[in-house]
């Protein structure tokens, strides 16, 4: 990774990485959790990440898909950033109004990459790419932030869905690692 990675590694570590006792949207307990909320709400860090995403994108996306909620101004940004439309994928359609499951222009028979915030099992990715191929669109990719999956708990692999991801916990471990010096 260039430098410039794990000084970004080092600063979404030290925002958002806090010790406790927490359980997971996917059930799971862990000792430590990610707060996407405190990267996101800081304009230079979700800044920092969304010019990162910007380069792994898929040369065929036509539409950002942001998921409900922390994917929503990451995607924002990112489309700010390249001119690509965004979308907004809610967990599930909503029951009143318009009844959409996701909120923006036209996207059957386009290419959305969806952008999530930290991925973990890939429930809520594997679910919206699901839905969304059901309303005839092609999702094949999602860019995350943070891939905090264990070997083997990240199966979207399974649903022929690519996860690409700016940073990785190891990453972020290895940040940690370093500020502490212990490299």
């Amino acid at each position: 990774m260039p430098d410039d990675i794990h000084e970004l590694a080092a600063a979404l570590d030290q925002s958002a990485r806090i010790r406790g006792e927490f359980t997971l949207r996917s059930g799971l307990t862990t000792n430590e959790y990610f707060d996407k909320y405190r990267f996101e709400a800081d304009p230079l860090l979700l800044r920092q990440v969304a010019e990162h995403m910007v380069a792994l994108l898929p040369a065929d996306t036509e539409i950002l898909g942001g998921l409900e909620l922390g994917g929503v101004p990451i995607a924002t940004l990112v489309s700010s950033l390249t001119g690509l439309p965004a979308l907004f994928v809610r967990k599930e359609a909503k029951k009143y109004g318009t009844c959409k499951l996701a909120e923006g222009g036209d996207f059957a028979g386009r290419t959305i990459t969806l952008i999530e915030d930290i991925v973990t099992t890939g429930g809520a990715v594997r679910n919206a790419a699901l839905a969304l191929r059901g309303l005839d669109a092609t999702v094949h990719t999602v860019v995350c932030a943070i891939d905090r999956s264990e070997p083997g708990a990240n199966t979207l692999h399974e649903i022929d869905l690519t996860t690409v991801a700016v940073l990785t916990k190891k990453d972020l471990d290895t940040s940690t690692t370093r500020a502490s010096g212990s490299v």
